[in-house]
């Protein structure tokens, strides 16, 4: 393969947080992760659908024709990547959210919790302080 295809198909099939951010209402976002991290806090919009319930409440929920986003807790999870590929054995169009819910924080967009929904800070290591994206 080579770099032009290898980079092509990478985009494809990954998008990162500040893409889905900017992009919401084009696609469902799917938390894959268990019961205790998404009442921890999970991206607001998000469907809870952990990996495991994937094949048996994905045809029932969502359309096949609509875009799926899989996030899981960050980087160093592949979560996200075992739920995406769930979604594409049942032949949805699927990417996988790079970062997590981890940069998601970190990047200052808004979290859901039991208590409502919060924000924090950018952190200055992953995100401009001052603007939405990174415009990379």
């Amino acid at each position: 393969m080579d770099a032009l295809a290898f980079f092509t198909a990478r985009l494809q099939f990954q998008t990162d947080v500040s893409d889905v951010y900017a992009a919401q209402g084009e696609f469902v976002l799917i938390d894959s992760r268990g019961h205790a991290g998404w009442h921890q806090g999970h991206i607001p919009g998000a469907l809870h659908l952990p990996t495991d319930d994937i094949a048996e409440r994905a045809p029932t929920s969502i359309d096949l024709a609509t875009p799926v986003v899989t996030y899981c807790w960050g980087p160093g999870c592949n979560g996200a990547t075992r739920a995406a590929r769930e979604f594409a054995k049942l032949g949805y169009q699927v990417k996988e959210m790079l970062g997590g819910v981890e940069y998601w924080i970190r990047e200052g967009f808004p979290i859901q919790t039991d208590d409502g929904t919060t924000r924090q800070p950018a952190d200055p290591l992953t995100a401009p302080l001052h603007a939405i994206t990174c415009d990379c």
